[in-house]
């Protein structure tokens, strides 16, 4: 879908319920289509926080590991 942050790695961390690639949870992946387009930019707000928390995290468990990016959409 247009403007879907989705990067095709969808894989639910237990402990948060984000999706590794695109830091939705799945409740959020179900309901993307019917989100207002208000509640898709606060949406992407907090998933480029997640996805750095989450980031943030991988890299102080594994230090030499690549950091990833924040997930890309347009509005």
């Amino acid at each position: 879908m247009k403007n879907d942050p989705c990067i095709g790695l969808c894989q639910f961390e237990g402990k948060t319920g984000w999706c590794l690639g695109c830091g939705r949870t799945l409740p959020e992946v179900k309901a993307w289509r019917k989100m207002t387009p208000y509640r898709r930019t606060a949406l992407g707000r907090e998933l480029s926080r997640r996805m750095q928390q989450a980031t943030d995290v991988a890299y102080a468990v594994e230090p030499n590991r690549k950091r990833a990016r924040a997930p890309y959409f347009k509005l």
